[in-house]
């Protein structure tokens, strides 16, 4: 009589027991299934994957968008009357969501390419709903109050879509091994034949997506013009309070060729510098004049604006995260700091040898100065002493009150074509980044029209700008862009489209070798027998299991020669064997 009892080795799967447990919670054996997935999970599976793209999205939007960081919490402030940074914590969500669906989606496309069975846990489905219904909220916000700043996508395409591009093609590259997988299975499906063709169809646009591009950054080394003057746009209003002399100074030692301030009329003819309409955010109006904290800049006298600290605001609030970097005699000289006027500034500027881009804000009409203020800011420059060809103004007015304003050069906000430029007698331009494009940039130089592009605080805005040729910018940042001597990158058009081409033949050819090795793979598992498995499985097993193996074929064999005295007996909790009455024993 034989007595079996069968032998079940199991290899531990430590990687598979990671993934499965943390993306599904089956951290047991039992619980796992090679299946294939639910609809349902398959839905979810979908879920995450917009998630990520959504998330993936808006991450990239505000990692270009620190350019404008100021501007958005600007206008946030007007919005609520409440100075904070409202950058930190939509970074933090934004970082923390990403980060979490990220993680996500690798252990989901470790289960596809392991053949298991997809089954997000509940816990998970609730986070991927919650991180999705926030981003989607963020969005809608964002398209609220700063719909404008979408364009920055498009304009940081010109300096990174070489680099996103290359990114691209080695994550459709490496899908190809979970597309292939799926693709040449035994059984064949029109959903196999679908994902086949839409996988092709996205290969083909990645490769031949630099058709598209626009680089400025792509050019002759040689036909690489000066780098652009830097004009500082409030001074340097991250090291020191916007528009006061210490913001201007300190703009002057970082470089700054020019300086550009805001410039508001007040009740007595006097032009200061001021940003907002009231007093609020940057001086202590709410202690001296509690009463008047929402009231115009404009209605207070001379006087009154001169009595306010217009630098204690900044050592509070820390707007720029900078105020740890300040020395002690430079905080104590900041925290002394009074409304700055405009003679103040533009004497600065003539003794540093520099020019001034005003912004001149026009009183409200039951103002007293609503009718003299274009000669209240001829007074200034005159007092100041600075040549007038030196202090540009921007064109914020009716072509009738330019025209009262002689000798000052005159510059135009709006995009303008090249008629209407001329026919305003207007010498330059002061356009907002999104406004200027290449090609308008090199037809407006090539038409003596100076253009000074705003704001530009970020090393890679700057350096796709000097690649446009343009002569200026106006920044909040000059300590950063003093720091970029040449263009982040630059190369020939040669360069580039052997790179291109070279990426793409690589890709290419790497594609089809995972098709055609998970082909040969396929078929040959499909060719093996049982037998044949359990031997190859056998070679790369420790010698321990090798002998248990082999003793389980041993056995099997000696089973079908055994008469019915003979006894055997297998041990699989020790791993002992015996044979008795035929001689075999260990």
């Amino acid at each position: 009589m034989v007595k079996h009892q069968p032998l079940q080795v199991y290899e531990k799967q430590v990687f598979v027991s990671f993934v499965t447990g943390i993306y599904g919670c089956r951290w047991k054996r039992y619980q796992r299934s090679q299946d294939d997935s639910s609809g349902w999970e398959c839905a979810w599976f979908l879920v995450l994957c917009s998630s990520f793209l959504l998330l993936l999205f808006w991450a990239y939007f505000w990692l270009v968008a620190q350019n404008d960081f100021n501007d958005f919490n600007w206008l946030v402030y007007n919005r609520s009357g409440e100075w904070r940074d409202e950058t930190i914590p939509i970074i933090t969500c934004t970082t923390v969501g990403f980060s979490y669906i990220t993680f996500l989606l690798i252990l989901a496309l470790f289960h596809v390419s392991l053949g298991q069975q997809l089954n997000l846990y509940w816990v998970h489905k609730i986070g991927v709903l919650a991180t999705l219904l926030t981003t989607i909220s963020g969005v809608v916000s964002v398209d609220d109050i700063w719909r404008d700043e979408w364009d920055i996508l498009l304009v940081s395409l010109q300096s990174t879509a070489p680099f996103l591009h290359i990114g691209a093609l080695a994550t459709v590259t490496a899908m190809s091994w979970l597309v292939a997988g799926y693709v040449v299975r035994k059984e064949r499906s029109n959903i196999q034949m679908m994902v086949l063709l839409i996988y092709i169809v996205i290969l083909v646009a990645v490769c031949l997506a630099p058709l598209t591009f626009t680089c400025p950054c792509i050019m002759d080394r040689h036909s690489l013009k000066q780098r652009p003057d830097i004009v500082g746009r409030r001074g340097a209003p991250m090291l020191a309070p916007e528009n006061t002399m210490v913001s201007f100074n300190r703009a002057l030692q970082h470089g700054a060729s020019s300086l550009e301030a805001d410039v508001t009329i007040s009740v007595d003819g006097v032009p200061f510098l001021m940003r907002d309409h009231t007093l609020r955010r940057t001086t202590d109006v709410r202690k001296v004049f509690p009463a008047r904290q929402y009231e115009d800049a404009s209605f207070f006298n001379w006087t009154e604006i001169r009595s306010l600290n217009a630098g204690q605001w900044f050592l509070e609030t820390d707007p720029y995260w900078t105020v740890k970097t300040l020395t002690g005699k430079e905080r104590s000289r900041i925290g002394n700091q009074t409304v700055c006027s405009l003679v103040e500034m533009l004497r600065l500027a003539s003794r540093a040898n520099s020019s001034a881009l005003l912004n001149i804000r026009k009183p409200p009409p039951e103002h007293p100065r609503y009718r003299s203020w274009f000669m209240d800011t001829l007074w200034a420059v005159q007092k100041a002493g600075i040549s007038q060809k030196r202090v540009r103004t921007v064109t914020w007015t009716p072509d009738t009150d330019r025209g009262r304003v002689r000798g000052l050069k005159q510059t135009a906000s709006e995009k303008l074509s090249v008629e209407e430029i001329r026919q305003r007698g207007i010498t330059s331009l002061t356009l907002h980044y999104s406004k200027a494009s290449h090609k308008d940039i090199q037809e407006y130089l090539a038409n003596n029209v100076s253009v000074t592009v705003y704001p530009v605080n970020e090393p890679w805005l700057y350096s796709i700008l000097w690649c446009s040729g343009v002569p200026s910018v106006s920044s909040d940042a000059p300590q950063v862009l003093r720091k970029v001597p040449y263009p982040i990158w630059l190369m020939s058009r040669n360069a580039y489209n052997f790179i291109w081409i070279t990426s793409d033949l690589v890709s290419l050819a790497i594609v089809i070798g995972i098709f055609c090795f998970q082909k040969w793979r396929i078929s040959g598992m499909q060719n093996y027998n049982p037998e044949q498995i359990m031997l190859s499985a056998v070679t790369r097993r420790s010698s321990r299991e090798v002998n248990i193996m082999k003793e389980k074929l041993i056995f099997s064999e000696l089973n079908n020669g055994l008469s019915s005295t003979d006894e055997l007996s297998l041990y699989p909790d020790n791993g002992y064997a015996r044979y008795s009455h035929g001689g075999l024993s260990r």
